[in-house]
Parts: C-alpha cells; sequence; structure tokens
C-alpha cells in the first residue's frame, strides 16, 4: 500500500491531484495556520519574526496532509454524487481511479500522523481529532453529512476549534516558554471562524441540491431551500462582522484598533455587494459566490494577523 502512495503523486497527474485536493480549501488551511504563526510572533516574548520556521513548516506540511485527506476521503464516498453536482473533479471526470484516490488519503493520513507524533502531543491530539472527524463525516456507518446540523458541527469544529486552538497551543508549546496560553487575538479569531464555518458548510450546499436531493442527502437547502439558507449564511457572516468590526478592538487590546474594525466593515461591504449578484437557482452562479466567501474566509485571517503586528 505505501508503494502506492508514494507513487501517486505521478506527474501526469499532478493536475487531478491538484483539483482533488480542492485547492480553495488548502489555500485556507496554509493561510490559518501561518496568520496563527505571526500571532504567536507577536504575542509569545521568547518568539522573533522569523524564528520557529522549521516548525511552522512542518505543521504546514501536516495540516495540509489533513486537508487531503478529509477532502479525499469525501469524494472517494461522493463519486456518484459528484458525477451530478461537480463532475469537474477528478473521480467523478474519470480522471483518477478510486485505487488512486484511495492510496492518496491513504498516504496524506500517514504522513500527517508521522509529523503529528515527532511535533508532540497537541498536535497529535490535534490531527487525530481532525481526521476521525473528517472520517465520521463522509464514511459510513455515520456519514454525518447526511445530517445538516451534524454536518455543519464538523465543518465549523475543525475549521473553528481543531486549527485555531490546537495550532496555537502547538506554537505557545514548541516556541514559547515550554507552557500553553492561548491570546485574545486567537480566540476572537475561534469565536469569529464559529459562525463563518457555518455559512460556508450550508452555503456550500446550495448548489448541490439536485444530487443531494437525489441521492438522500438531507442538507438544510435540501429541507427549506436554497434561498432560504442564502439568507441565512449572508445574516450570520454580516452579524459576525458587524461583531468583529464593534467589539473586536476591545477583546484584543493589543490589536490596531482602525484596521481590525475598518478591515471587518470593509469586508462586510464586499460581501453585500458580491451577494446583490448571488442566485439560488443558479448553480454557476452561485458558486462563484461562494468561492468570494472562502476568499473572504481567508481575509479573516489575514486581517486580525495584521492587526496584531500593527498593534
Amino acid at each position: 500500500m505505501s508503494s502506492r502512495a508514494v507513487a501517486a503523486p505521478a506527474p501526469a497527474s499532478l493536475g487531478a491531484l491538484w483539483r482533488f485536493s480542492r485547492p480553495h480549501t488548502v489555500i485556507g488551511t496554509a493561510i490559518s495556520i501561518v496568520a496563527l504563526y505571526l500571532i504567536a510572533a507577536d504575542a509569545l516574548p521568547e518568539l522573533a519574526l522569523g524564528e520557529g520556521l522549521w516548525d511552522l513548516w512542518w505543521v504546514l506540511v501536516a495540516g495540509l496532509a489533513v486537508n487531503v485527506y478529509i477532502v479525499g476521503i469525501n469524494q472517494i464516498e461522493d463519486v456518484e454524487i459528484d458525477r451530478v453536482n461537480k463532475p469537474f473533479l477528478p473521480l467523478a471526470a474519470g480522471e483518477m481511479t478510486r485505487e488512486r484516490a484511495r492510496a492518496v488519503v491513504v498516504f496524506s493520513a500517514g504522513l500527517a500522523i508521522a509529523l503529528a507524533v515527532t511535533q508532540g502531543e497537541v498536535e497529535t491530539v490535534a490531527v487525530l481529532a481532525a481526521l476521525a472527524v473528517g472520517t465520521a463525516y463522509s464514511t459510513p456507518p455515520l456519514r454525518l453529512k447526511r445530517f445538516p446540523a451534524a454536518a455543519s458541527l464538523c465543518i465549523s469544529g475543525v475549521r473553528s476549534v481543531v486549527v485555531n486552538l490546537g495550532v496555537y497551543a502547538h506554537f505557545s508549546l514548541a516556541l514559547g516558554d515550554g507552557t500553553i496560553a492561548i491570546p485574545a487575538p486567537v480566540w476572537a479569531l475561534t469565536i469569529v471562524v464559529l459562525p463563518f464555518s457555518f455559512a460556508i458548510a450550508i452555503l456550500k450546499d446550495v448548489p448541490d441540491a439536485e444530487g443531494d436531493r437525489r441521492f438522500r442527502i438531507m442538507t438544510f437547502t435540501v429541507r427549506v431551500g436554497g434561498a432560504r439558507v442564502f439568507r441565512a449564511g449572508l445574516a450570520v457572516l454580516a452579524l459576525a462582522y458587524v461583531g468583529m468590526a464593534v467589539a473586536g478592538p476591545l477583546a484584543i487590546p493589543e490589536a490596531q484598533p482602525w484596521v481590525l474594525a475598518g478591515g471587518h466593515l470593509a469586508a462586510l461591504a464586499l460581501l453585500l455587494g458580491w451577494a446583490r449578484g448571488a442566485d439560488p437557482a443558479d448553480p454557476a452562479v452561485f458558486t462563484r459566490f461562494y468561492m468570494r466567501v472562502w476568499k473572504l474566509f481567508f481575509l479573516e485571517y489575514a486581517l486580525v494577523a495584521l492587526a496584531c503586528l500593527a498593534g
């Protein structure tokens, strides 16, 4: 099995492998880890910016490997659904075999666990928790994606709690004074990423209504309709932005308040502008809006890290 896994990223398959990794999730994971390192560099007196880069590198590799495992196992289980909802994905399009996909996810999980074990208990727990949640989300017998509340909790839990608290706790322990201390910016990120992840979790299903309905995946969109889900996701994001603009400067006194408040209000304006052109009844148009929400997710980490460094 290991030799097949190592052989998976053959040159002829690099494009398929890249799309199999779902690039927007890879970028989101990478930006969140780098932002948490920058916050650590600002918060830990023992850590100067530029130190601990090797540790950052291996945390990044482990985090991206977990990411590939989670999105990969979902595609393996959802080939028939993806042929309706996402026919451009490599498995659904026939550009990658199930055997190759399984080799990639097994290799990714093994790499993530091996790196986590070498980096300490905190990262090992975070990696194992993320792998367990990703497996429960996609695979029988649990297949939690069938249940909209559980599916949203899975995505929100990994993105907000496991990534933010787990990764920062590792940096604090490994690069600080040997203790775990979670500063205000990380708590604020954890809180704001909860509604952000929830919005991403429900909005992603709006363009996929046809396939989910056909295969009895009872998402919120299937249950109440895309228009209502769109409004709910928009409301959650707007509340998160207003909350960070108003309460953020008070909750994070070490951050530059104008960057924090102004950045979130500008991001809210972008969101509302993009929402005007979104149509839940048009899968292609709504998918473009959904991918823009991911860009705002990237921006959230950049904003908090920038405000801390400028403070």
